[in-house]
């Protein structure tokens, strides 16, 4: 086995929604393996200080204000990108919402919304970058699925569907696109600790309590815990793993939970 198996050096890697969090780890990690990154956001100002932080550590990183379930811009943004820096190679669909409402008092157009961005929208992204993908002879594309996508939970019923659905997405494209060189596969992130979860990994929160007696780590995952996967997925390491789901969750889809004393 070669280190290069691993290496990106000249991929283009468009990551969507990495201005932050898990998302801005795996590009950052995408880029510190060679790869050129783009990425995406609605927000104009948060694309501008994403910029800066990837470029203060030497990053090729250049972002676009794109909507993911906006098809139009979808692929007037991709056409932008292989214009100035060539067709992508490497897909990652991390944009996505969550709405913690229960299911009675959720609305239809609310449970749209989320189905929309979390699903919807990484079908559109996929869509758009395969054909250049074809043209290059192949490409990684990588969907961050969730615990959801195996697993229920209260109150998060239309997140839970999406996930679930993208996890059936990453497999049916896996079977239609392998043919042309096209790895398709998941990331199934457990739960990480980020400036948005800081509340309630506080000593004692009983949603911290839950969460380190669900998984067999006894932590919460970091950003950095998912640096390798998203690294291994989107190199040639990976040419031979086609719609699985890699879930990086510290266990928690293996363990049953401890008995009662």
């Amino acid at each position: 086995m070669s280190e290069n198996q691993f290496s990106l050096k000249g991929k283009i890697a468009l990551v969507t929604g990495a201005t932050y969090g898990i998302g801005m780890a795996m590009a950052m990690a995408l880029g510190k393996a060679g790869a050129i990154i783009r990425f995406n956001a609605r927000s104009e100002e948060q694309i501008r200080t994403a910029i800066e932080t990837y470029r203060s550590i030497g990053l090729d990183a250049d972002g676009y204000r794109c909507d993911v379930t906006d098809e139009t811009a979808v692929k007037t943004m991709i056409a932008d990108i292989a214009q100035n820096v060539g067709e992508v190679d490497i897909l990652v669909n991390n944009a996505g919402i969550i709405k913690r409402i229960p299911a009675l008092e959720m609305s239809a157009n609310e449970f749209r919304e989320v189905v929309d961005i979390d699903l919807t929208g990484p079908f559109i992204m996929s869509k758009a970058v395969a054909p250049g993908m074809i043209r290059k002879g192949g490409g990684k594309i990588i969907n961050i699925c969730s615990m959801m996508s195996e697993l229920g939970r209260e109150t998060v019923s239309a997140y839970a569907a999406a996930k679930g659905g993208l996890k059936m997405l990453t497999k049916n494209l896996a079977c239609e696109w392998a043919e042309y060189n096209i790895q398709v596969n998941g990331i199934g992130p457990g739960y990480i600790a980020t400036p948005q979860t800081a509340p309630l990994r506080t000593e004692g929160h009983p949603f911290n309590n839950f969460i380190l007696a669900k998984t067999p780590a006894a932590r919460w995952g970091t950003p950095e815990d998912l640096e390798g996967p998203v690294v291994f997925l989107a190199s040639a390491a990976s040419n031979f793993i086609n719609g699985h789901v890699l879930y990086v969750d510290g266990g928690i889809l293996a363990y049953i939970g401890k008995q009662p004393k």
